[in-house]
């Protein structure tokens, strides 16, 4: 039995050797056409692969259930920009924390965390830039005086950082990163009504 957002998805007749070629044929027949495979069940269990094409060893034999569970690729982009909300605080708060520690002295953990907190940043850019190419039809000028902000920032922490004025760098990030931050939010809601409009055409 194979069930896609509990509606029944009819194999009978066509004979699978393995779960791959099950995978194969519903992306054929159209049911993942814009959206995303959330969940996918075998045998009741949740199913992930360990390794690329995992299925293909797992014999039809084998199967008793399969049961994906999609969402709309717009839905889940609405999804995205919540979550990308939190993030937008993770990196405030992270910002305060690294500047308390370089003004504690702190410098070896300090330095860790401003690596992992660069990390999510670059990771956060790239998520927002992907989902304003996919669905922002404005031209976002505010975007753009953001991430430019953010990339003139970074420029001016590294020579902080090269020349290691830790109280010099804490300064920054609490007086202009947190400010930069903030205004990310606004951009985030923008593209998040942008998603919503392009749902509605």
């Amino acid at each position: 039995m194979i069930l896609i957002d509990g509606k029944q998805y009819d194999i009978s007749g066509q004979n699978f050797e393995n779960l791959e070629q099950v995978f194969d044929q519903v992306v054929q027949d159209g049911h993942l056409e814009n959206r995303i495979v959330t969940d996918v069940k075998v045998n009741e269990e949740p199913f992930t692969e360990i390794y690329p094409h995992q299925a293909e060893d797992i014999e039809m034999s084998e199967v008793e259930s399969v049961e994906i569970v999609t969402m709309a690729t717009d839905d889940m982009a609405v999804e995205i920009t919540l979550e990308l909300y939190k993030v937008v605080n993770i990196m405030a708060e992270g910002g305060k924390h690294v500047a308390e520690l370089f003004r504690q002295a702190d410098d070896a953990e300090a330095l860790e965390t401003y690596q992992d907190l660069l990390e999510v940043i670059r990771n956060f850019l790239r998520m927002v830039g992907v989902l304003r190419d996919e669905y922002s039809l404005k031209d976002h000028k505010e975007y753009e005086r953001n991430a430019e902000e953010l990339n003139d920032m970074f420029t001016e922490m590294s020579t902080v950082l090269e020349n290691e004025d830790w109280i010099l760098l804490a300064d920054l990030l609490e007086y202009e990163f947190l400010p930069a931050v903030e205004k990310w939010k606004r951009v985030i809601k923008q593209i998040r009504d942008d998603i919503r409009e392009a749902k509605k055409r």
